[in-house]
């Protein structure tokens, strides 16, 4: 702020330009001697502008106007890059997003300019062009966190991203296996190896990138307990990571229905090597177990609808395992520690009422599996 002298403003000051309009300049809190973008013609306009931008620097609510005229997709490509902790595969979806859904439309608009309405208008022009509405929904919530930070960073005054439910999603309800389904849908996989991969995914409640990331360490078969350390992730690119599990919630430790772990102790004993760091599943030739292979291999699409769940994901056998652990009787905060998540709001959906902790889920698990037929010799734990 420029100094008090007799005669002056006790805050910037105001000069009359050769054209005789009127020019504010002052002095932001970084201390740049900076002039406002627009020109007045009376003296009092000026006045009045000048009083209010010292009041919005007295009230911290002041904006640099240099910073704000940063185009909007410049700014958000320099959030992602400096967001502390992301994983590659949060780092490709932020700019999928990106591209495909904000450089096309509003991209090059100065963050100065960016209003409410125009985010509303943005938004529809999503949805008319045929982009889905869960991912119409994807894409405002990154556009909210990033102009949130430009907010927090006094680049704009506020967040125009005041939309009401436009960041919410409403997926479909997904289908739910019972557990002779799910025993069905196993007993159709070609091999041991992807059959046991099925029944641990649907009773243990995994997901993909945690159970095609398990080592032989991960599972203690006297124990009767599985633990999830790691992921593998699959880039836009091809490659497969190995990274932490989605949240710390995520590092876990499952107890296995006893029903299922003869199948599991056979599998491991005659397909898994005998390193503690040794894959559980692999493809077929000995290297990660990848889920487009995964389904060509196994005809994932005939064995589905055959069973008589059609168009059933392989997530949704995670899904299902989450089901049948709510319809126990489990607490929410026992749904939550075997589901891996942090968050009570998934674990709600599921919950049916309280009752017992993870070893009683599975020990009911087990004995609705045990009201099947008994298992014959020759393959433990088919029915």
């Amino acid at each position: 702020m420029m100094a008090n002298k007799p005669g002056h403003r006790r805050f910037g000051n105001i000069r009359q330009l050769p054209s005789g309009r009127y020019q504010v300049r002052y002095r932001g809190l970084d201390g740049k001697l900076r002039s406002h973008a627009v020109t007045f013609a009376r003296k009092a306009d000026a006045d009045r502008t000048l009083t209010l931008i010292e009041a919005e620097l007295t009230q911290g609510t002041w904006t640099d106007p240099d910073r704000a005229k940063i185009k909007l997709a410049d700014y958000a490509e320099v959030w992602i890059a400096q967001r502390p902790g992301l994983r590659p595969r949060t780092i490709e979806i932020y700019r999928g997003l990106l591209r495909r859904h904000v450089v096309l439309y509003i991209g090059n608009v100065p963050l100065s300019t960016i209003d409410t309405p125009m985010i509303r208008d943005w938004r529809t022009r999503l949805l008319h062009q045929g982009v889905s509405a869960s991912e119409a929904a994807k894409a405002y919530r990154f556009l909210r966190a990033v102009l949130m930070t430009a907010a927090d960073d006094r680049i704009i005054p506020r967040n125009p991203c005041r939309v009401r439910g436009a960041g919410e999603e409403k997926p479909e309800e997904r289908p739910a296996l019972t557990v002779r389904q799910v025993h069905e849908l196993a007993d159709r996989m070609p091999g041991e190896c992807k059959r046991v991969l099925v029944l641990l995914a649907a009773f243990a409640s995994l997901r993909w990138g945690e159970i095609t990331a398990l080592r032989r360490c991960d599972i203690d078969i006297n124990a009767g307990t599985v633990t999830v350390v790691r992921q593998h992730v699959q880039l836009d690119t091809g490659a497969v990571v190995v990274s932490s599990p989605k949240s710390r919630a995520g590092l876990r430790t499952v107890v296995i229905p006893p029903a299922i772990l003869p199948a599991i102790r056979g599998h491991i004993d005659g397909c898994v090597g005998k390193d503690s760091g040794s894959l559980i599943f692999t493809g077929s030739r000995g290297g990660v177990l990848r889920r487009s292979n995964f389904r060509r291999a196994v005809k994932w699409s005939e064995a589905v609808a055959a069973i008589g769940a059609p168009g059933l994901h392989f997530h949704d056998l995670r899904h299902t395992g989450n089901s049948l652990a709510a319809a126990t009787g489990a607490s929410l905060r026992d749904l939550m520690d075997r589901m891996g998540h942090d968050s009570a709001r998934a674990a709600l959906i599921y919950q049916h009422k309280t009752a017992a902790a993870g070893r009683a889920i599975a020990d009911a698990l087990s004995a609705q599996i045990d009201s099947l037929d008994k298992p014959d010799s020759d393959h433990p734990g088919t029915r």
